[in-house]
């Protein structure tokens, strides 16, 4: 009760000063009645959109529904004193042209590198002399290999050529994140142009196929097969397994052990930062650091950016989009409107009734939005004093401090577990739980001597058995589980904590517009990617509403806080804009 009352206190301290911040960003615009493109939504991927048309000449007007610019990738002041990612919490996928294209650097975003990358405490030694506490990986293949061999001698020498693979394979597939998704339609279209929109799209498929020459079987399996399968068949120990699998359920309402768990696992392997495969790195002042970069950059160049105004509808006539609704009622024209909102969102409640075709409709209700993730963010007093690895100083972060921490992996059958419990509407007592702690690295978001933890944890039902609801009593029920688990591995915890914000599936669709929770605005499974992301008619970034394109997440190439989607929309746009404003 007492973290439920003190949030209270802090949000709405924090609701008047970000209102009083909105109005900042926004003096001295005007809003307009005409714009030459609308985006709905500034999350990262609209801002990007923005950007690029911004640059390119158009005139570009960005509309966000909260107080506060930057969608999931944003930072928030829940409790005095501390910044959290209130959402996504880590930065890697990020394509580095869109870094290098929008001068992000230049417009602030400043980023720490981590490494080493991932720790697993054991809740009881373990390992082939009952001793081992641990496992630490990182960048360096010696001290991985010494890691593991704690475990396995033989997983030690395995393991370099499984990432040496999962390299070979991202390298493999890196043109398609970069290129809009084949569109069946267009293939099978019967006019020049349709045709000539899809050589490219299909030039980069056919590319990326050849380029896997004998990695193309992994891939299929990647694509098709379950995570443990693939981990079974190179690895014996349960502690790196378990940990490696964790990444293949991120976001996702699924278990190791279901078919096509593999390529979200490979999902998370795509990013590159500094020139560097696969590094991961916090975000100085958090996630919102990404969203302010890429808005000063559309700023600089003219775009106008507003909070605090949501969409109500989108205008079309005939079957061409027209231009935006407010919830006030104010209505603004563009020849052109982006949706960084989710499929559900923008072509269910947004579009008038009966504007798309029953068939496309009818597809769009049955995409999967269902998500495991609650998101909790809390502020502590000291740093986390871990059993494996004791705390050598007060107030001095170790490496495993500084990477992401897995609790409750020390065997995959923990993380299957808690997902059977979600599918049931429990609330699991055996949460998967990633603990980060930004503040290890970056000084800037917490007092000192405090810090700031970020929880992702799996696995958390929609919707709760016995038509339960996710009230105040069943959030702190979870929260309290997850603290008690934190508290077996690192005990004095639960004394540490100052405050806490607890985000279930409902209040990040609530919050932040996600459909059904989901991180990725859509279920990242074989039947939802590339051609068939959002629907196979709706896929390749237009849509059957001219001057409608879909720049968020929902679209090819899927989640993360990558950018590809914003860009590839952007960039559909300025093929279109001429014969679009005649």
């Amino acid at each position: 009760m007492l973290h439920t009352q003190r949030n209270i206190v802090c949000n709405a301290n924090l609701l008047i000063r970000s209102l009083t911040k909105a109005k900042v960003v926004v003096r001295g615009l005007q809003l307009k009645h005409q714009y030459d493109a609308i985006v709905v939504g500034a999350g990262h991927n609209g801002l990007i959109a923005a950007a690029y048309l911004q640059k390119s000449g158009l005139d570009v007007c960005v509309l966000e529904r909260r107080h506060v610019i930057g969608g999931a990738a944003v930072t928030e002041e829940i409790i005095p004193g501390f910044k959290f990612s209130r959402a996504s919490y880590l930065l890697s996928l990020m394509r580095p042209q869109i870094m290098q294209d929008l001068e992000l650097k230049k417009y602030g975003l400043k980023i720490y590198l981590r490494n080493p990358s991932s720790y697993t405490p054991l809740d009881k030694p373990g390992g082939l002399d009952g001793k081992a506490k641990s496992l630490l990986l990182g960048s360096n293949a010696k001290k991985n290999a010494d890691q593991i061999a704690q475990f396995s001698k033989k997983d030690a020498k395995a393991f370099h050529e499984y990432e040496s693979q999962l390299e070979r394979i991202v390298s493999a597939i890196d043109p398609l994140l970069d290129n809009p998704s084949v569109s069946l339609p267009s293939v099978m279209g019967s006019s020049l142009r349709d045709k000539w929109s899809s050589i490219k799209p299909v030039g980069a498929l056919v590319g990326s196929v050849k380029s896997m020459g004998s990695d193309l079987p992994a891939f299929y399996e990647l694509m098709t097969a379950p995570a443990q399968k693939i981990l079974d068949r190179w690895f014996e120990s349960e502690p790196l397994k378990a940990t490696l699998a964790t990444d293949s359920v991120i976001g996702a309402m699924a278990s190791p052990q279901h078919p096509g768990s593999g390529y979200v696992l490979l999902h998370h392997v795509m990013g590159e930062l500094e020139g560097i495969k696969g590094a991961w790195a916090y975000v100085q002042g958090g996630m919102g650091g990404v969203s302010q970069a890429i808005a000063n950059c559309a700023k600089d160049h003219g775009a106008a950016i507003f909070c605090d105004k949501p969409v109500s509808q989108i205008l079309t006539r005939g079957s061409k989009a027209q231009g935006v609704v407010l919830v006030d009622g104010t209505e603004i024209k563009a020849k052109v409107v982006l949706s960084n909102a989710t499929p559900k969102v923008t072509y269910l409640d947004l579009l008038p009734q009966n504007t798309l075709p029953k068939e496309e409709v009818d597809h769009l209700k049955q995409f999967d939005y269902i998500s495991p993730v609650t998101k909790i963010n809390v502020a502590v007093d000291r740093l986390p004093n871990f059993i494996a690895d004791p705390n050598t100083s007060e107030s001095d972060p170790m490496p495993h401090h500084q990477c992401t921490i897995h609790l409750n992996c020390e065997d995959s059958s923990l993380i299957h577990d808690a997902y059977l419990d979600a599918q049931q509407g429990k609330i699991t007592s055996s949460p998967m739980i990633e603990m980060v702690i930004p503040s290890s690295l970056d000084p800037t978001i917490s007092p000192k001597g405090s810090h700031v933890v970020l929880l992702f944890t799996q696995f958390t039902p929609y919707k709760l058995a016995g038509d339960a609801q996710w009230d105040d009593s069943n959030r702190n029920k979870y929260a309290d589980i997850v603290f008690d688990t934190i508290e077996r591995y690192a005990p004095g915890f639960k004394a540490s904590v100052v405050g806490r914000d607890i985000l279930t599936p409902p209040d990040l669709e609530n919050t932040f517009g996600l459909t059904g929770g989901n991180i990725f605005h859509g279920t990242m499974s074989l039947d939802q990617l590339y051609m068939a992301r959002p629907t196979p008619g709706l896929a390749g970034l237009r849509c059957p509403i001219s001057g409608l394109y879909l720049c968020g997440s929902g679209n090819h190439p899927g989640g993360g806080v990558m950018g590809s989607p914003g860009r590839l929309a952007a960039k559909a746009v300025l093929g279109d804009f001429k014969a679009l404003s005649k």
